[in-house]
């Protein structure tokens, strides 16, 4: 029989095991730590562990795990007796989230990120969704005036769309998932870690469309992971120009050993291995190498210098409000299109009761087809019969871009203290949404009858539309037409005869009360708003993600500007996932006229972009020429009801000359409410925020210093610091 003092024992075992299990929340870890005046540092060193640790313990990130778990549950144990929360405090709800759990983004801004999920130690254990909390930078703004219902998680991908792979430092292989989420990986070779990714992980993500099809699992390998599995750390500069390891690899070859496969890009910094589907079933995986430059750091920032947790909560909430990364955001951006939009869905049953694959109506089809002439970019197949140096004019080659116009400024603008730049909100997904675009191949018309719902391109003379007079809404408005650009050229000139255009230029130009008279175009019959999915997908990401960092859609022009100021420190991992949610918008309809990338081309031949049915320059510069003209709208408006011009265009930022700093003391507000059809402040595509200010002295002195009258300061209005200067240009 047990004495009484071995009973005694295991009941303290079992109450202390209840005490490992019952931790306080990470809020009350770090609130109980300071309350102590103990740094992570001195916590760290008694519990024989490293100082991310107890960090990320405190952002609930990761859990404790034994031994050190039991050792951290006595310390917070006797500190809350030490140090009770206030009474008017709840201990756990902290105002700050430090994690995101992978739910889908609903319609409206999502408050932000919920607290960690306990980690699981296989990938068979349940996952726990946590209610998400909300940030906001005014007290007034309630947390309650939004809230999430917690999406169904499907069963086959309940840890999430992506895991980030890293060995510890006791040499455990472990995979960072979404919502603090950790899984031990017991795969010992590469092979290994693909076969346990497709059957044992759980990672994915469900299609984005009926008939498209689940997002692969995507893996993305540290430098400790990669040298796990027999892989560089970073690639030679001959790897890198090829973008991508030899083929005889010995990891390549154990991939082909297993019967896995690789894709025509190989092995690189975005590889798929897979074997061929067996009927509906996919056997893929992606990796994401972030030290061979996956992570571009124009677009991701400092993203690929993350810890391994905090790197699996930015790409997942990536992932869950866009989509499972393909690639560079510019590939994810184009795929995006793809995933909402497949080529193909299944039939209706057949008389035998089978299924065929049929054409997706409203998608771009599985076949590319070829652009007009106009539309061809230099050195296209359709151009190889023009002479070798032939440059084509406006009359021949469709060219609509963004601007890049400035003027000197007047006398009266000198006398004014500041300029100030405001900049659109993702301005080219703005362009797109609504957009009728043409699905289908171009047909040839002679001295066609223009109709602004026709996609296509026109050759028009729009030469003589004045904008010293010109029709706002119903009525005629004189202007000082010197002061603004032309809304048909990016370089704001005048055109001087027949030029291309893409149909929004052409139905502004008629907008704005003049007659127009095509003499020929290439017009798409089969057309519909294809884009209209991808900027509601892409608007809700902003929006979203913008709201969890206190910058809310619906907020006043005086809370607004203040809760611009700095949303990027108040965290910085979701600002990266801003960053790379606009670089998907602009990288995407860049992939739309993709050029040749090296791949020994020569001009007249063709280039593999060619190939795809998403390769559609008509597409972009429909996207252009509507972004350009939503601008050129707006000043019109603003020129006619202030008197007001602007100074520099850039893409979409605009500079104006005012009296003080703010884009309120030259914006027309009144009683709160912007000029209708003008520029209005706000977080929204298509409204505008502040981009920057410097002084009128400022603009002055550079273009003295650089003898460029008509130096762009758009470009340089954010910072001051002016590079990059060639005659103005």
């Amino acid at each position: 029989m047990p004495t009484e003092n071995e009973l005694l024992s295991n009941v303290d075992a079992l109450l202390e095991q209840v005490a490992q299990d019952d931790l306080p929340s990470p809020a009350e870890r770090k609130r109980l730590r300071e309350a102590a005046g103990l740094s992570q540092a001195q916590v760290a060193k008694a519990l024989d562990t490293r100082r991310e640790a107890v960090g990320n313990w405190e952002a609930g990130r990761t859990e404790p795990r034994p031994p050190q778990r039991a050792a951290y549950a006595k310390l917070l144990e006797k500190l809350a007796e030490r140090f009770p929360a206030p009474a008017n405090e709840t201990p756990g709800d902290p105002a700050v989230p430090e994690t995101f759990a992978a739910e889908p983004a609903p319609a409206v801004p999502a408050p932000s990120a919920p607290a960690a999920a306990k980690p699981a130690a296989r990938p068979a254990a349940s996952t726990t969704r946590p209610t998400s909390t909300s940030r906001r930078p005014d007290a007034r703004k309630a947390a309650s005036k939004k809230t999430t219902t917690a999406a169904t998680v499907d069963p086959r991908f309940e840890n999430g769309p992506l895991a980030v792979v890293d060995v510890d430092d006791d040499g455990q292989v472990l995979a960072y998932c979404v919502g603090g989420l950790v899984l031990d990986v017991p795969a010992k070779s590469l092979p290994s870690l693909v076969d346990w990714t497709l059957k044992e992980s759980k990672l994915g993500a469900p299609k984005l469309s009926g008939p498209g099809k689940d997002a692969d699992p995507l893996l993305v390998l540290t430098q400790a992971a990669l040298e796990r599995y027999g892989l560089p750390a970073t690639l030679t500069e001959e790897e890198r120009i090829a973008g991508r390891i030899p083929e005889g690899h010995k990891v390549i070859k154990q991939l082909t050993r297993s019967h896995w496969q690789l894709t025509k890009r190989g092995f690189g910094p975005w590889a798929r291995i897979y074997r061929p589907a067996q009927g509906s079933e996919r056997a893929c995986v992606q990796l994401c190498i972030p030290s061979w430059n996956a992570l571009d750091t124009r677009h991701w920032g400092a993203a690929g210098r993350l810890a391994p947790a905090e790197l699996a909560r930015v790409l997942g909430v990536y992932a869950s409000r866009v989509m499972t990364p393909r690639g560079s955001t510019a590939v994810t951006g184009l795929e995006l299109m793809t995933a909402l939009h497949p080529a193909t869905r299944a039939s209706e049953p057949d008389a035998d009761g089978k299924r065929h694959s049929e054409h997706n109506p409203g998608s771009l089809g599985k076949d590319p087809v070829d652009c007009a002439p106009c539309e061809a970019p230099d050195g296209h197949p359709l151009l190889k019969d023009l002479p070798r140096f032939h440059v084509r004019g406006p009359a021949e080659k469709l060219f609509e871009e963004a601007y890049d116009w400035a003027r000197p400024m007047t006398d009266a603008e000198c006398t004014l203290r500041h300029l100030v730049g405001i900049d659109v909100n993702m301005a080219f997904a703005a362009g797109s949404n609504g957009l009728n675009v043409g699905l289908g191949a171009p047909t040839h018309v002679m001295n066609p009858v223009f109709d602004p719902k026709l996609p296509g391109s026109w050759l028009v003379d729009l030469s003589h539309v004045d904008l010293s007079k010109v029709k706002v809404g119903k009525e005629w408005v004189e202007l000082d037409g010197s002061l603004l650009p032309s809304p048909f050229t990016p370089k704001g000139e005048r055109p001087e005869g027949p030029a291309w255009y893409a149909t929004p230029t052409v139905a502004y130009a008629v907008e704005l009360g003049y007659e127009v008279r095509p003499t020929e175009a290439w017009v798409r019959r089969e057309n519909g708003r294809y884009l209209d999915g991808w900027y509601n997908r892409l608007r809700d990401a902003y929006l979203a993600t913008m709201a969890d960092l206190g910058v809310d859609a619906d907020l006043t022009p005086e809370d607004f500007l203040p809760a611009m100021d700095g949303y990027k420190s108040r965290d910085p991992e979701l600002a990266i996932v801003v960053s790379a949610v606009k670089a998907t918008v602009k990288g995407g309809l860049g992939k739309l006229r993709e050029r040749p990338r090296g791949e020994s081309w020569r001009p007249g031949e063709p280039w593999r972009a060619l190939s795809r049915p998403t390769w559609r320059p008509d597409i972009r510069a429909a996207v252009i020429s509507r972004t350009r003209i939503n601008l050129h709208r707006k000043l019109i408006k603003h020129a006619a009801f202030t008197g007001q011009y602007p100074v520099a265009i850039m893409s979409d930022c605009v500079v104006y000359a005012a009296n003080g700093p703010s884009p309120l003391d030259f914006l027309p507000y009144r009683e709160g409410k912007p000029l209708p059809g003008g520029f209005k402040l706000g977080i929204n595509p298509g409204l505008v925020k502040h981009e920057g200010t410097q002084s009128v002295l400022w603009g002055e002195e550079v273009r003295e210093r650089f003898n460029a009258p008509e130096l762009n300061l758009a470009r340089y209005i954010k910072d001051g610091t002016v590079t990059d200067v060639d005659n103005g240009e």
